[in-house]
């Protein structure tokens, strides 16, 4: 595989690109949009790479480096990217779906209405990211680190939020549907209107408590969330 066929876009498939630096091959618009299938890219440099509606499917990217990349419109599928570095990347309107892309790096990227689905995400670093409008379902976010994230007024399904770090986090009226946030830190959180009615709350730290003000509970996760605090619940009579 030669530069100047990287250059000219269309499908590339099966090639083996780990460890090479594509900053060249892939910095400007090509005639096709890329597409790249089964294709070997750990540890390569994509950093500033012309990426915009190129597709990825069941690709390795393991380590790789998209700092600053142009991926607006980017559709992966399958395959994965753990470690990866997305810094100051345009991801709007990209599309993620099944991708491993745990320990990830995001600081600074663009991710306007960009949704994952089915991702692995555990350990991504995705505070500091810009952009409203993006999407997490069914994903696998713990140990995240998401302070500031704001997914205010969605229904969220199928979220794994064990141990992550939601500090400030704007939680407004969203709905939890068969999620969980067992350990996830909340401090500086905002959960008003929101119905955490299918979240496993697991045991909420005393200083997290207080972010709960305003949200829906069911009794039985008020029962928990007393119990957690100290507090014994006894029935009349009791």
């Amino acid at each position: 595989m030669t530069d100047l066929d990287l250059s000219t876009g269309g499908e590339v498939s099966g090639a083996d690109l780990a460890g090479r630096d594509l900053r060249d091959a892939l910095a400007d618009a090509p005639a096709r949009p890329r597409a790249f299938i089964g294709c070997d890219l750990r540890e390569a440099d994509l950093s500033g790479a012309h990426l915009i509606d190129a597709v990825f499917t069941d690709c390795r990217l393991d380590g790789a480096r998209l700092d600053g990349a142009a991926l607006d419109g980017s559709r992966w599928s399958g395959g994965g990217a753990p470690g990866a570095g997305f810094a100051g990347a345009e991801c709007a309107e990209a599309a993620f779906d099944r991708v491993d892309l745990a320990n990830t790096g995001w600081a600074g990227a663009v991710i306007t209405d960009t949704v994952f689905t089915g991702c692995r995400l555990t350990g991504a670093a995705l505070t500091g990211t810009r952009g409203l409008g993006y999407a997490f379902v069914r994903c696998n976010l713990m140990l995240a680190r998401l302070k500031g994230v704001n997914l205010r007024g969605q229904e969220l399904h199928g979220l794994r939020l064990d141990d992550a770090d939601l500090t400030k986090a704007d939680l407004r009226a969203t709905v939890w549907h068969d999620s969980r946030l067992r350990g996830a830190v909340l401090t500086g959180a905002d959960l008003d209107g929101a119905d955490l009615r299918g979240a496993d709350l697991g045991q909420v730290r005393l200083s997290d408590a207080v972010a709960l003000r305003g949200a829906t509970v069911s009794p039985e996760q008020a029962g928990m969330l007393l119990g957690s605090l100290g507090i014994q619940v006894v029935p009349p009579g009791g």
